[in-house]
């Protein structure tokens, strides 16, 4: 195995990203993110855009895994080939691309997206954000390196479950040779702990880390529900 895949097994990985819009939706800002949970014992981080991944890159030592969302639906995480080389290109590590079987806009398949990459870039890995099995057993096929259940819900294949899809993290599990990373709502620290327990190979974690507006919002929500009216 890969010794910077190698590195992730049975660790934390820690999403960065801020939505369009968003005071912290800024690459200096995701790196100073970034940075802080590196501190906290986040294996490697996952950021979105090419100066996200630029400046993460220089600010941190673990492999920085990169992404580019074009779009808000369908096939939008790093969705051709341009987007993959443009990752590359700017320094990641592993390239986290969709992995679903669906229709990718530029008309390539998964495995000449990834055959195509490699080419320019041998040394690169390459994260396939799944939504189902039949999903991470194409990418397999296709060549990834890194299986993730990131789009599980999101795809159309499966339903969206109120935390991590297990049920779909044990079928991978059980039918994929591929380190397998759990992310997708993984929201408490038991989540993170259940999916390493289910043979995960790594977790990512997101939300429940990095974002504080919606972490802010679960808190809050709490306390106005045990509020005594006045």
């Amino acid at each position: 195995m890969h010794p910077m895949i190698e590195s992730m097994r049975g660790r934390l990985v820690v999403s960065c990203q801020a939505y369009p819009g968003e005071p912290m939706r800024d690459p200096r800002t995701m790196a100073q993110v970034a940075r802080a949970v590196v501190i906290g014992g986040a294996a490697a981080v996952r950021v979105q855009g090419i100066a996200d991944v630029r400046e993460t890159v220089a600010a941190v030592d673990v492999p920085v895994i990169g992404l580019w969302k074009d779009g808000d639906d369908g096939v939008f995480i790093t969705p051709t080939l341009e987007h993959a080389l443009a990752v590359a290109d700017a320094g990641a590590h592993v390239v986290a691309l969709d992995g679903t079987r669906r229709p990718r806009p530029d008309g390539l398949t998964l495995a000449q997206t990834l055959e195509r990459l490699r080419a320019v870039h041998p040394g690169v890995l390459v994260m396939a954000d799944c939504g189902s099995l039949d999903d991470a057993l194409a990418a397999q096929d296709a060549g990834a390196d890194i299986l993730g259940t990131t789009l599980s819900g999101y795809s159309g294949e499966r339903p969206k479950t109120e935390g991590p899809d297990f049920e779909l993290v044990d079928q991978v599990v059980a039918a994929c040779a591929l380190p397998v990373m759990v992310e997708g709502r993984v929201h408490t620290p038991e989540h993170a702990a259940e999916a390493i327990r289910r043979g995960a190979f790594a977790v990512c974690v997101g939300t429940a880390i990095t974002h504080p507006t919606t972490i802010t919002g679960w808190f809050g929500r709490a306390v106005e529900g045990a509020r005594t009216p006045a």
